[in-house]
């Protein structure tokens, strides 16, 4: 009975079970579509349709034919229920040539196999067969309900789940298949420009900024033979955003649908030409290095393109950036990247010997990112036709770009033996740390990495070692550092004390440089790492320095609660507080952390922290530090981290080493941001354990003391360097220097005012006599990251971002000296200066996300786009009168509008194909409407946003003003945020504009006068009566409530008698005008004079501004004084004759030589303008809720009502007493803790 019901259940099955008859002929109709939009009824959206009929005939019992007939294409853009699909004979004329050829495919048990085609069929065709064909790729198991099953279909090998449903009525089953297409084991997808990013798994569990679903249903009719497939349909959903999709996202919607028109004999067997495998139902990329998904143009013939673009960028930017080209830079790398090497030696041959074009030739030739290109740098070495710096800035940028092969790899090797790659030390440099890069890259994506990429830096090192030269030493390991391969850590152990089998005294440079080699490392390797870096800290006789930089790359290994508590306890023993306030205060940093990466490293700083807080948690900073600052937001995916190192020893007065390095983390990856490091090898020497007669006052003893010690900088080995300085960039180390005492002695020399003819400065000096002029331009492509993936329907997803920027910068000056300088150039001191100049520095920054289809073919997505111009063009003329001490400045009337910075962003939906290259189809995705419709829409759309704004602020005096302006449009969806918080139109721009006055200015003058000058007229008038007025302010304004009657009598008695009793003439210190002058020679503006009272035991200086030109007298007046209490005291008047409006401010410290100092401050207000007063009222309702927030108390009582004061007080020896007092209510918080104690201040001095 058993043995018929297992019968029973095979013959049902057999008759589901997907099957083809090679006898016959199948043909269906097939139609796809694939939309990108926000899914939103009144936003744009994008699309393509294909529809065509599908001839599918035996050729074989397990070979088959299939043929497209019909074939139709149409593009979508527009908005949902107002446009339609539009048709494109000729894009459908160009992808029919190729689809209509025949396809030969594998197919046995329902799965697809090898698919063959004409060879001249690219692969964008075929996998659009791949779409078709994947209706075919399905297991059917009628004997379970329910079944889950890990095959391959066009997304990948991905995990499959399956329902049967069998409809007795219709005698067909429907399969429903849901396919896990973000988790596929295999999956068919391919990053680009990603390399030296770190893949942050943690934070993909708090959020993705991508999510896909497909499901698949097929109809099956059973016979005889087999199931036979009557209709089948698709439909897979997308969710993109740049941040959280929980939070809004682009929209992705692929459909596709087959159904059977019939079923016929086959009456001969198809014949067809030379087919070649195409490989099987798996999507394959094609052409990603060449489609750029944010243009679309014809690449055919791309040298004669290429000469015109650079020419005409070479001469649109040769003075300032031409924002309007700055686009076509990405039409020129598109270009560059389909040309063959032939090619670019001709272009070579065209550009080289016109600057200009040769710089722009050599930046956009990095772009290719392939072996091209460093074959075509491998021949300009070999050539030696390059200068060093083009060299070394070309090579450096073109490792950036490139895209790490096997097959690059080893021509990269080969510039390590070119002759020339030494013939500069800068080249390199550059060469051997840009070939550790490299390795980097290619590791990225070959796991495991062969040890033969990173063996010529191996053997570089062990020759280093064996030589020990210490430079040659320093330079590898700083590459091994760079490539961060597992493979090099025993070679790393050679350099490395504690740990070495055969230790050698190493300079402490060659071992901090061993150390940070592993730092990289610590990701592919972190228990290795861990190993090393843990042996190294614990032992307690090894420098300090080398203990420190091993604890910081323990933690790059993200140790375990184990490591970190044992590194808590051995830190209870510790001696040296320099180890343990590092140890201690990174720990502290750690605690804190909110970025997924140390979700749980924080937990086990927190815990660690507690432990070691009550013994190290006061020490200063005179000891070592490191510094972790770090957020993150959910909804954005967004976070940013910050480290800060000082690596001191108890021996030295200076840090032996500085560090600082920034992370981003966004979207699931972890990206190194600039690293700045200073290693002080000379300086710390100079200066030992202190400075004698330093007191720690900064006052000008103590500077003295300080010159005193750089004096002898000579009496250091020529062998070390002063310092050393490096810079790293996405983790990568990309340049470092020496600055020895060679280098400070040349540069010295060149500067030294005693220097005769021929030194550097002369001959600059004798450059700008007739005219100098400095020119640079460079295009750089900041930022390609790309991802590919496949949809249903056989067409390429792409998620593309791209940062391009120009910059410019021109200088042209001319200088002329009264007498000229005949001897030395300390002769300019008694000359007349002037420098007429000219110029321009600026930048223009384009950025681009797309995510939609992009092929060769056509382009069918959203797109975004920001430009943002940045420029300062300039043109003056400034006059030095050395001997009299007296500095003009002229600049030319504004008489046109200058943007200095503007912003312009908008999303578009986008339609382009090769058909119509110039004519894509770009839709902004939230329409611009006019004015009047806004109105009208407002009640149907109660999320539009449109706020606009224009502020100038403008001087008739000198005929100029600055504008600042901004227009947004926005669409609100509370349930999208953040994402619609960006999406829309956006324009921002800040410019200089002129402005109409009732009199033409000529120029505008600036003096500024430090010798003898003329007083104004009422000067001296003007001085007695701030005297006078300063003594009834003095009175007005008391010291506090605190203090006694007789105090505050007494200190405005001595204020009194210093107000009053002025018989010293004021001494003029400087003279400051800032002057308009008209066609008719006449001047307006303004003119301020500073001077000094001398006094017995105060400070006393007073400025007035006075206003110049006719029938004006408003003056601006004020008087300061400092004494020796110290008590500081202002008293401003200005308006007519410095008489419409006043206030007075007073501040001092109390209570010096008390435990608990204070320092109080007053301002009164006599008469204010009302614009000051209502400002003012707007603060005082502002500061509760922000002091709330920070977490101070409020009381409310009234107080006099034109004065604020404020008091500090310290508390303790880390923290203070906040006390603020406004007309209606005074803040306070009482012990406000403060990071650095006022006992730990005292002892660091």
């Amino acid at each position: 009975m058993r043995g018929l019901l297992l019968c029973c259940f095979v013959a049902l099955a057999s008759k589901f079970e997907l099957l083809l008859d090679p006898k016959k002929s199948y043909e269906y109709r097939y139609e796809g579509m694939v939309n990108f939009g926000l899914g939103k009824q009144n936003l744009a959206e994008s699309g393509v349709k294909i529809t065509c009929k599908v001839k599918i005939t035996g050729a074989s019992e397990q070979t088959y034919v299939l043929q497209v007939s019909d074939l139709a294409f149409a593009e979508y853009n527009g908005f949902p229920g107002k446009n339609g699909y539009d048709a494109s004979p000729e894009l459908t004329r160009l992808i029919a040539a190729q689809l209509v050829k025949p396809f030969m495919f594998e197919y046995a048990n329902g799965h697809v196999g090898d698919i063959r085609a004409s060879p001249e069929v690219s692969t964008t065709i075929v996998n659009i067969v791949r779409g078709i064909l994947e209706f075919f790729q399905v297991t059917v198991k009628t004997t379970q309900r329910f079944y889950d099953l890990e095959e391959i279909g066009i997304h990948g090998k991905c995990q499959s789940h399956y329902t049967i449903e069998e409809n007795l009525e219709a005698k067909n089953v429907t399969i429903s298949q849901v396919v896990d297409v973000t988790n596929c084991r295999e999956k068919a997808e391919m990053y680009k420009g990603m390399a030296t990013s770190v893949v942050d798994n943690i934070s993909k569990q708090r959020g993705k900024s991508v999510y896909s679903t497909v499901r698949n249903v097929y109809t099956i009719t059973p016979s005889t033979e087999g199931g036979l497939l009557t209709k089948a349909e698709t439909r897979e959903r997308q969710h993109f955003t740049p941040f959280n999709v929980k939070g809004g996202a682009f929209k992705m919607q692929a459909m596709k649908e087959l159904v059977l028109l019939g079923v016929y004999d086959t009456a001969s067997t198809p014949t067809f030409g030379p087919m070649e495998s195409k490989g099987n139902i798996i999507f394959k990329f094609a052409n990603i290095h060449s489609n750029f998904p944010i243009l679309m143009q014809n690449l055919e013939e791309p040298i004669p393109k290429i000469t015109k673009l650079i020419k005409r960028l070479a001469a649109a930017n040769s003075y300032q950036v031409d924002s309007a080209t700055t686009e076509d830079c990405i039409k020129l790398y598109q270009l560059m990247k389909v040309v063959p090497f032939e090619g670019l030696n001709s272009l070579w041959k065209e550009f080289e010997g016109d600057h200009e074009q040769r710089r722009w030739f050599l930046d956009v030739t990095v772009e290719i990112g392939d072996a091209r290109a460093f074959n075509f740098l491998k021949s300009r070495f070999q050539a030696g036709d390059l200068t060093p710096t083009e060299a070394w800035q070309t090579f450096l940028m073109a490792v950036e770009h490139l895209e790490a092969t096997a097959e690059l790899v080893e021509i990269t090797k080969e510039f390590l033996r070119i002759p020339y790659s030494k013939s500069d030390t800068n080249l390199w440099h550059t060469v051997v740390l840009s070939y550790g890069s490299v390795v980097y890259k290619h590791c990225a994506y070959h796991t495991p990495c062969p040890v033969s990429a990173v063996q010529p830096l191996l053997d570089m090192a062990t020759e280093a070692l064996k030589s020990g030269k210490k430079e040659d030493m320093i330079l590898i390991l700083k590459a091994l550092g760079n490539a961060g391969h597992p493979g090099s850590i025993k070679t790393i152990m050679r350099f490395l004390p504690g740990v070495a089998a055969t230790p050698k005294d190493l300079p402490p440079a060659v071992q901090s440089a061993a150390v940070q080699a592993m730092r990289l490392i610590a990701a592919r390797d972190p228990h290795s790492v861990q190993d090393i870096t843990m042996s190294l800290f614990l032992q307690k006789d090894l420098p300090s320095e080398i203990r420190m930089l091993a604890f910081v790359i323990l933690f790059d290994a993200k140790p375990s609660m184990a490591a970190v508590s044992t590194v808590t306890e051995h830190l209870l023993d510790e001696k040296d507080l320099h180890v343990a306030s590092l140890a201690y205060s990174y720990l502290e940093g750690f605690a804190r952390s909110t970025t997924p990466d140390n979700h749980f490293l924080s937990t086990a700083a927190n815990i660690a922290v507690k432990i070691l807080a009550p013994k190290f948690g006061r020490l200063s900073y005179y000891y070592s530090k490191a510094k972790h600052m770090d957020w993150f937001d959910d909804n954005f995916l967004i976070g940013t981290a910050t480290e800060m190192y000082m690596i001191r020893n108890a021996a030295y007065m200076f840090p032996s080493e500085v560090m600082m390095k920034g992370k981003l983390h966004v979207i699931g990856r972890i990206v190194e941001l600039l690293e700045l490091g200073m290693r002080l090898e000379g300086i710390k020497e100079l200066f030992g354990a202190g400075i004698p007669g330093f007191k720690g006052d900064y006052s000008f003893s103590d500077f003295q003391a300080i010159f005193k010690v750089l004096e002898n900088w000579e009496s250091l080995p020529n062998d070390d360097p002063l310092f050393t300085a490096y810079s790293r960039a996405s983790g990568q180390e990309w340049f470092y220097a020496d600055i020895s005492k060679d280098l400070i002695r040349s540069i010295v020399m060149a500067l030294n005012p005693s220097a005769w003819r021929g030194s550097p400065l002369w001959t600059a000096m004798e450059s700008l006599k007739s005219g100098a002029s400095w020119h640079y331009t460079r295009a750089f492509l900041i930022l390609d990251a790309r991802y590919f993936q496949p949809s249903t329907l056989g067409l390429p997803v792409e998620i593309s971002k791209y940062y391009n920027s120009v910059t410019v910068i021109t200088a042209n000056a001319k200088a002329v000296a009264k007498p000229p300088p005949t001897q030395h150039l300390h002769q300019l001191l008694s000359s007349e200066i002037e420098l007429e100049t000219d110029g321009f520095a600026g930048v223009t920054k384009n950025y681009w996300v797309f995510y939609g289809v992009n092929t060769e073919l056509f382009q069918s997505g959203s797109e975004f786009r920001n430009k943002v111009p940045i420029g300062l063009p300039w043109k003056f003329t400034i006059k030095f009168n050395i001997p009299e001490r007296k500095f003009e400045l002229e600049f030319p009337p504004c008489t046109k509008e200058i943007p200095l910075i503007s912003l312009r962003a908008d999303v578009y939906a986008i339609s382009r194909n090769i058909a119509e290259p110039d004519m894509p189809k770009e839709t902004p995705i939230m329409p611009h409407p006019t004015e009047s419709s806004v109105e009208s829409q407002k009640p149907m759309n109660t999320n539009y946003w449109h706020p606009s704004y224009n502020m100038c602020a403008e001087s008739k005096i000198y005929g100029v003003g600055v504008c600042m302006d901004y227009d947004l449009r926005r669409q609100y969806h509370h349930e999208e945020f953040p994402l619609y918080y960006f999406l829309g139109f956006s324009h921002m721009e800040l410019k200089i504009v002129p402005v109409n006055s009732t009199k033409t200015v000529e120029k505008i003058y600036f003096e500024v006068n430090a010798g003898t000058f003329k007083h104004p007229i009422n000067a001296q008038q003007l001085l007695q009566t701030l005297a006078q007025l300063s003594k009834k302010a003095t009175q007005q304004v008391s010291l506090g409530s605190d203090s006694s009657s007789a105090e505050r009598e007494s200190h405005s008695h001595q204020f009194e008698v210093k107000s009053c009793g002025r018989d010293s003439t004021p001494e003029a210190l400087c003279n400051f005008k800032a002057l308009a002058m008209d066609e008719n020679q006449k001047y307006e503006g303004y003119d301020a004079a500073m001077y000094y009272t001398p006094e017995a035991n105060a400070h006393s200086a007073q400025l007035i501004v006075s206003q110049v030109g006719a029938n004006t007298n408003w003056k601006m007046c004020v008087d300061t004084s400092v004494d020796a209490r110290p008590e500081a005291k202002t008293h401003l008047r200005w308006g007519a004759e410095c008489q419409s409006y006043e206030m007075s401010m007073k501040a001092g410290a109390f209570n010096l030589s008390s435990p608990k100092p204070t320092l109080k401050s007053k301002v009164q207000f006599t008469r204010i303008p009302e614009y000051m007063a209502e400002m003012g009222k707007r603060a005082e309702r502002y500061i509760p809720g922000m002091a709330l927030l920070l977490g101070f108390y409020q009381e409310d009582e009234s107080y006099a009502k034109d004065e604020v004061s404020a008091s500090v007080t310290v508390a303790s020896e880390d923290s203070i007493d906040v006390n603020v007092t406004f007309p209606e209510y005074t803040v306070y918080r009482k012990a406000v803790p403060l990071s650095v104690g006022f006992q730990n201040m005292t002892t660091a001095q």
